[in-house]
């Protein structure tokens, strides 16, 4: 699933070509995704100037010029691809459920093949409200989220500090790549307990996590399996991962030959290094 470079990487795409621009056409091929798509999702799109775009976790927002707020999530393995003016495919592909045309003759395709994805409507005034977004925890690159804050968030919490991360409610937007990551890079083993993410240890996790995010956002993402950017260029962290996807493998840090292990954590793969995460 995109986290939160994936979806940044792909909001900073939209918003290049969105922002500003009038919605033309709007093509809704299927009425469902995950979930059923609004029945008047068409009429309330077509016609309306794009007045921002925009992120929240995990979510794509755009922004339109009467407060009405499209909501949109990539899923499992959707994508959104930008055509230039001139330049779109005379047919589409399969799984392109929504399909935007901009007034500048700019082509939008929402692609999702295994239909994990959503696209939903806030009304005006009302996103914060709305209960995708209600209760999610702050923005990780913001500049109120720092170590006193995460450690608040982790208070009393005997779950491992991994599945902590992966938890919306206390931060947003990072999922099982960049937890391993950030992780290993603060030398925080995932199986530690999250109440014990405190003081210095709280400062450190922080800073790895706000550096592995900015460091994956400049390389576009990483893309496993999906995803690519609005370009259709894959992203390029992955060949910078220091734990994921490494069991077996030497410790960039540490040296370690063989230090990077796998273990299974609520259903999913932890990467760490046995030796210098405690």
């Amino acid at each position: 699933m995109p986290e939160l470079p994936e979806v940044e990487t792909v909001v900073r795409g939209l918003a290049q070509h969105m922002v500003g621009r009038r919605i033309g056409r709007v093509e809704k091929n299927r009425p469902d995704l995950r979930t059923m798509m609004p029945a008047d999702l068409v009429a309330r799109m077509e016609g309306r100037q794009v007045a921002a775009v925009r992120r929240r976790a995990k979510y794509i927002l755009i922004e339109l010029d009467d407060g009405t707020v499209v909501i949109a999530h990539l899923g499992m393995s959707g994508r959104i691809t930008i055509a230039a003016p001139g330049a779109a495919p005379n047919r589409y592909e399969p799984h392109d459920h929504v399909v935007i045309h901009l007034d500048d003759g700019t082509v939008l395709r929402f692609n999702d093949a295994r239909r994990f994805g959503s696209i939903n409507l806030a009304e005006p005034g009302q996103l914060a409200l709305h209960p995708l977004l209600a209760g999610i925890g702050p923005e990780p690159l913001a500049a109120e989220f720092d170590g006193p804050v995460l450690a608040a968030a982790l208070a009393g919490r005997h779950t491992p500090i991994k599945a902590a991360l992966l938890d919306q409610k206390v931060v947003a937007g990072i999922g099982n790549i960049y937890a391993c990551e950030a992780l290993h890079q603060a030398r925080l083993s995932p199986t530690r307990l999250a109440m014990t993410v405190t003081g210095q240890r709280a400062d450190r996790l922080v800073v790895a996590i706000r550096d592995v995010l900015s460091r994956a956002i400049a390389a576009g993402g990483s893309s496993l399996r999906d995803y690519v950017q609005t370009s259709g260029e894959l992203g390029y962290f992955q060949h910078d991962w220091t734990v994921y996807g490494r069991d077996g493998e030497p410790c960039r840090r540490c040296g370690d030959r063989a230090a990077i292990r796998r273990l299974a954590q609520s259903g999913r793969s932890t990467f760490y290094c046995a030796r210098c995460q405690r």
